[in-house]
């Protein structure tokens, strides 16, 4: 999937851009606060595996995952991420994933980045369901994903284990209405 044009965000003061591994030591920085990752299954060894993740991420290869950074849109700072970890290309699926640092959140950031990354996925890259999970105890991401018009599709019991504990995660849904 190509990361240019990036997806515009229309209803946030943020920007969408490809991941550079400049942004590498503000990321680590945020996922380093527990209570970012707390309602999460992220477990960051490292910058160096972060900068692994945008070589990963920024790669013109079709089976690798897609992830963009989420930069404030006055002064061009890292606030966050928002990207594709999983694609099927056969399938035309994919699965969101979004992180902020604390000074974004409940600003609606979010939200208008998971519509955005969602609607450029289903209208003008031809996928046809975006899919995304989140920890029981995550009540934040849910209401973004709801608020995105992700339909809640069900529990997935003992998904992933995160931080040494199998753990609950709910599935939810976007679709290309044909």
């Amino acid at each position: 999937m190509r990361l240019e044009p990036a997806p515009r965000v229309d209803d946030a003061p943020v920007v969408l851009r490809p991941l550079e591994h400049a942004d590498v030591d503000d990321w680590y920085a945020y996922l380093s606060v527990p209570s970012v990752v707390e309602h999460t299954s992220w477990s960051v060894g490292g910058r160096d595996e972060l900068a692994a993740l945008v070589d990963d991420c920024t790669s013109d290869a079709k089976t690798s995952g897609v992830r963009f950074a989420i930069v404030d849109g006055a002064d061009g700072s890292l606030v966050g991420s928002i990207g594709f970890p999983l694609l099927s290309w056969p399938h035309r699926t994919a699965e969101v994933a979004y992180d902020l640092k604390p000074s974004a959140w409940g600003r609606g950031i979010a939200t208008a980045c998971c519509r955005a990354l969602t609607g450029w996925a289903l209208d003008e890259r031809g996928f046809v369901r975006i899919q995304a999970t989140a920890l029981d105890t995550n009540t934040a991401s849910r209401r973004v994903l709801e608020k995105s018009g992700f339909l809640y599709e069900g529990t997935l019991r003992k998904l992933k284990r995160v931080r040494g504990t199998s753990r609950d995660f709910l599935l939810y849904a976007r679709t290309k209405e044909l």
